[in-house]
């Protein structure tokens, strides 16, 4: 989730989604995507209801991580994967 964003904030969305009446929606992974790499922006991230933060530029080696630790044994594609067939 984007932070930053027109017409409603990642915060707020996030406030919005966990606010739903929907089986999953508290339980749904939300991971903050911001440039601002500021503690108080991270952990209002947090208070917002988002399970992680991560800093742009994105690192994708730590997106899939954060990714794999929320999916568990879900399948994630790995760089490689994805370089064999871009479709993917």
């Amino acid at each position: 989730m984007d932070l930053r964003m027109p017409v409603m904030d990642g915060y707020e969305s996030c406030r919005a989604i966990r606010s739903e009446e929907r089986d999953d929606a508290k339980t749904t992974p939300i991971i903050a995507m911001t440039a601002d790499a500021f503690e108080e922006q991270l952990n209002q991230a947090r208070a917002s209801g988002m399970n992680a933060a991560i800093t742009k530029p994105i690192d994708p080696k730590k997106l899939f991580e954060e990714l794999s630790h929320f999916l568990g044994d879900k399948a994630i594609l790995s760089n490689e994967e994805t370089k064999k067939d871009p479709r993917r």
